[in-house]
């Protein structure tokens, strides 16, 4: 059974958070109050006295009310997405996933442009209908019921999801575990999937490599390659906390709006491009709000670090490859090396990017869009 949802949170819930952001206690900064121990202590206040002073919750989620919203339950877990139909009645249905620390918010700037594509310029031939889920465990889908959410599992219940929508041929698109999460839907749906397009790419590369097979790379793929050793080096440790400790971590997030936006914004400021530039000169300070609250307002802090990275399967084991044309978007953040993304997917259009960061769908809207349109146009 679906059944229609809309957001409404309790005045009670918005006068708890002020409370808490009035009485911040913050830490001392530490030597030099800077990125490299960790989210500037002087920077963070000023984006709480932001969130305390100056944003409005209650226009983000009237926008995102809307939006066409509904919930129903699969495989004993609830499952909550936006289902917005495009005017063009030939439109292709594609589902969007986010990942973390995203939200179905990473997608408010490309809903338009992808389902209405002639009122932004566009043509009609190019339209399609959106299935936006939340990630199981994340915001309005969680927590979670039971354990193992792997990838494929999550792609065997969007499989499932699109068939009780009655879309027999769909795309799907997403990054960061939305890219890995995409392909999985194609290998439980083959027949169904017309095609899997990612920004990030669906894989990242074997790490380590041996030094005769560093030596086949081309400068650009040495690059990602340098990179992805400076991140496992001095950005490894929220994965090991969120993948080992998940509940621990998820006691300080869920009690500490401070704390989770500060475990949020850390990433955004790290994964977006250039990342010396702050993360608001690159996405608006509301949005990066809103994408927090949605953490806040659900207490799933610690529900999502459990999807996100409880994983079962080894970083670069081999999948099956289902055969579906597949399209990866890499931007100058992302590291993803097309020789290892072969092994296991059927990639039919590959784009490096010199700029860009992580967030695709948040930070360059207009490129993802004309790269999903190009993509899907010859798989109509």
């Amino acid at each position: 059974m679906i059944k229609p949802f809309r957001i409404d949170i309790p005045q009670s819930t918005l006068d708890d958070l002020a409370t808490r952001l009035a009485n911040t206690r913050l830490p001392a900064a530490l030597p030099g109050d800077s990125w490299d121990t960790g989210v500037p202590v002087s920077w963070l206040a000023e984006l709480v006295e932001y969130w305390r002073t100056g944003y409005d919750w209650r226009a983000a989620e009237a926008e995102l009310n809307a939006y066409p919203q509904f919930t129903t339950t699969i495989d004993g877990q609830l499952i909550h997405f936006l289902h917005i139909k495009s005017p063009e009645p030939n439109a292709l249905p594609l589902m969007l996933t986010h990942g973390w620390p995203g939200s179905i918010v990473e997608f408010l700037d490309v809903i338009g442009p992808l389902t209405d594509p002639v009122a932004y310029g566009g043509q009609a031939a190019d339209a399609f209908h959106l299935v936006i889920p939340s990630l199981p465990g994340f915001g309005f889908a969680g927590p979670v019921a039971d354990s193992g959410w792997s990838t494929d599992r999550v792609g065997r219940i969007w499989a499932e999801l699109m068939n009780r929508l009655g879309y027999d041929q769909y795309g799907v698109q997403g990054g960061d575990i939305g890219g890995a999460v995409s392909p999985e839907v194609a290998r439980a749906a083959k027949d169904h999937v017309v095609g899997v397009h990612t920004n990030g790419g669906p894989s990242l590369p074997p790490f380590p490599l041996d030094d005769d097979e560093l030596k086949t790379l081309t400068p650009l793929e040495q690059d990602r390659i340098g990179r992805v050793a400076t991140f496992m080096r001095e950005e490894f440790g929220y994965i090991s906390i969120q993948s080992t400790r998940p509940q621990t971590l998820a006691y300080g997030l869920v009690d500490s709006p401070v704390g989770q936006l500060a475990w949020i914004m850390d990433k955004f400021r790290a994964w977006t491009h250039p990342a010396e530039t702050l993360p608001e000169a690159i996405i608006s300070k509301d949005r990066l709000l809103t994408n927090v609250m949605i953490y806040w307002l659900t207490g799933t802090a610690g529900t999502a670090a459990y999807v996100g990275y409880a994983q079962q399967s080894a970083w670069g084991a081999i999948k099956e490859n289902s055969g579906v044309p597949t399209a990866a978007l890499i931007l100058a953040h992302d590291v993803a090396i097309r020789r290892y993304v072969e092994r296991e997917n059927t990639i039919t259009r590959w784009t490096d990017v010199d700029h860009g960061g992580h967030f695709a769908a948040l930070e360059e809207p207009e490129l993802l869009v004309t790269d999903v349109r190009e993509f899907f146009r010859t798989l109509r």
